[in-house]
């Protein structure tokens, strides 16, 4: 009964070209998906620039001014009606 018995590898045919685009696609994304994800949680160092940039003294003068320009421009001038009675 042991003659009989075939422990002998299976034979497995040479991939494909798609399975090999396949394989690798799938390797790249995974890897690309692990890149996002420590983007995400790692935090990221701001350059030098950016830093002097928020550190820089502002007057309340040029801080105001674009605030009050803004909402000028979005309303309408209102019509004025008299109450009808």
């Amino acid at each position: 009964m042991a003659a009989e018995l075939d422990f002998s590898p299976p034979e497995i045919p040479e991939p494909t070209f798609m399975e090999n685009v396949l394989r690798y696609g799938l390797f790249f994304g995974a890897i690309f998906q692990l890149i996002c994800v420590l983007a995400i949680i790692l935090p990221v160092s701001k350059s030098h620039k950016t830093d002097s940039d928020s550190f820089e003294p502002k007057n309340s003068e040029a801080v105001k001014k674009p605030k009050a320009t803004a909402p000028q421009i979005s309303k309408k001038p209102k019509k004025e009606t008299k109450k009808k009675r």
